[in-house]
């Protein structure tokens, strides 16, 4: 992804270089969009994407009013998992089935496995 100089510190640069490449091999439709997670220090994101229209199909977040009461007091990795389960639940609702996983340039251990863990249990298949 060219414009990743524009980043601070190196691992910033290292992370975006690693997400062009990821996003150059895959790409969301509305039967299999796209699950694009983001972590940041202290919250976690995960939204279903339709590459083809450039639209949101379901997002979920800590940050959310209902998942905040869910998750208040629990350690990172079980927000995640729990934000996991919550993206799957409203992407069964839209009757969605199949995505494909984007890490996002962020290696996969820890909240994004946690997520992506959370979503399989929610009945999502990637």
């Amino acid at each position: 992804m060219a414009g990743h100089e524009k980043f601070g510190s190196e691992k910033a640069r290292k992370r975006s270089k690693r997400k062009g490449a990821i996003r150059k091999r895959i790409t969301g439709t509305p039967e299999r969009p796209r699950l694009s997670v983001f972590r940041s220090a202290k919250h976690v994101y995960a939204q279903a994407i339709d590459d083809t229209t450039g639209r949101v199909l379901a997002a979920s977040s800590d940050t959310e009013e209902k998942l905040g009461q869910v998750v208040a007091g629990k350690k990172k990795k079980e927000r995640a998992r729990e934000i996991g389960k919550a993206i799957g639940e409203k992407l069964k609702a839209l009757q969605i089935t199949t995505v494909v996983f984007d890490r996002n340039g962020f290696i996969y251990h820890g909240r994004v496995k946690e997520i992506a863990d959370g979503a399989r249990e929610a009945g999502l298949e990637f």
